[in-house]
């Protein structure tokens, strides 16, 4: 699966029954509630990367990139505006990138 596949489906649930699907649920919440649930997820991700456990870092790294993409979905967002943002920073290096935002 790519993101873009992840991304997909996603925005294909919007419109299932949030009885039967936890996508659908999360955005028929709003994008407040995909916002945090996205930060609980961030956060499970940091104290397993801190821990050095590679497997249940691998599980809570796939939570985040999930709902990341349910938060994008419930502002809006298209995956392809990220990927074009990440395009564009690619052309300088990440020190000038970070220099510039000063």
């Amino acid at each position: 699966m790519t993101l873009d596949d992840l991304y997909a489906t996603i925005t294909a649930r919007r419109t299932a029954d949030a009885d039967s699907s936890w996508t659908a649920k999360l955005l028929s919440e709003g994008p407040e509630k995909c916002a945090e649930k996205f930060g609980e997820e961030a956060i499970e991700a940091i104290i397993e990367a801190v821990r050095g456990d590679r497997a249940a870092l691998t599980r809570e790294a796939a939570d985040v990139l999930y709902h990341m993409m349910v938060m994008l979905a419930a502002r809006d967002v298209p995956l392809s505006d990220v990927m074009a943002e990440l395009d564009r920073r690619q052309a300088q290096s990440g020190l000038a990138e970070k220099a510039a935002r000063r």
